[in-house]
């Protein structure tokens, strides 16, 4: 059986406060976008451990270590599934923002559930989801979802980007979250998103920010570079995702600016 996990962006990121855990709480708007990978799970002829084979951008991670697999361990532990050949077709870029390992993970909790027909709801997933990574419990709906708390905590909001064109823009850079968190400070937005995104997309340059910037813009000057160029291709709106370093931009109509970053990774909507 095989899946499709996509990756998302956040409109708007803002790094509320530090909790005493050593997490911080965010609010953001998570947005589904279609840069897919494939995984697939099939029932292993051996019955002593599961095989595990990685294809496409290498991400440098162990079987041990790759979310994917976590997540079937997770799962194991809870229901009874038999020993599995696993393959990932990676496409979408880490450290990039936009949630792929997230992604990956989540959907392998969906995908057991359906393959084996465990019968775990969408509620018990999200839980399940929440101790792998506080952006997976997101892809569980995969539905545009307002986020609070570390980002694990969902409320879905009417929000369509349809008749609208997208971009993302991935450099060679990687950032590290961890580090990303170190360098804000947090403070509470005076408007919070759930009104921001009701306002025209052309409102949003003036109103919708990612608290990540500042700081990211400041030590990779070259991301920054990305989002003011986009802004002179024409975007109605540029935003850093996440902690970076992807940036992607909302257009009024289809475009064909690839050449344009041809140092980078480029995602544009079909």
């Amino acid at each position: 059986m095989i899946c499709f996990p996509n990756a998302k962006i956040n409109l708007g990121l803002n790094i509320v406060s530090k909790r005493e855990d050593g997490y911080h709480n965010l609010e953001t708007v998570f947005y589904p976008i279609m840069i897919k990978d494939a995984l697939e799970i099939i029932v292993s002829e051996r019955q002593d451990k599961d095989s595990f084979i990685e294809s496409g951008i290498k991400t440098g991670t162990s079987p041990e270590t790759n979310l994917v697999m976590k997540a079937l361990k997770l799962m194991r532990a809870h229901y009874d599934i038999p020993f599995l050949d696993v393959h990932l077709l990676k496409k979408i870029p880490f450290a990039a923002g936009i949630g792929g390992g997230s992604s990956d993970a989540a959907f392998m909790l969906k995908l057991l559930n359906k393959k084996f027909s465990l019968d775990a709801t969408n509620g018990q997933l999200e839980a399940l989801a929440a101790q792998l990574g506080a952006d997976c419990p997101f892809f569980i709906s995969n539905r545009p979802s307002f986020a609070s708390g570390i980002g694990e905590i969902l409320e879905p909001v009417e929000l369509s980007l349809e008749g609208y064109y997208l971009m993302l823009i991935k450099p060679d850079i990687n950032v590290a979250t961890k580090d990303a968190f170190a360098l804000v400070n947090p403070a509470q937005s005076e408007i919070s998103l759930k009104e921001i995104i009701k306002q025209p997309v052309s409102e949003w340059k003036n109103r919708m920010v990612n608290d990540f910037e500042k700081s990211i813009f400041t030590k990779h000057p070259a991301i920054e570079q990305i989002k003011l160029k986009l802004y002179a291709l024409g975007a109605v709106y540029a935003s850093m995702s996440g902690s970076g370093s992807s940036v992607y931009a909302i257009f009024n109509k289809k475009t064909d600016l690839k050449h344009h970053f041809a140092d980078c990774y480029v995602w544009e909507q079909e």
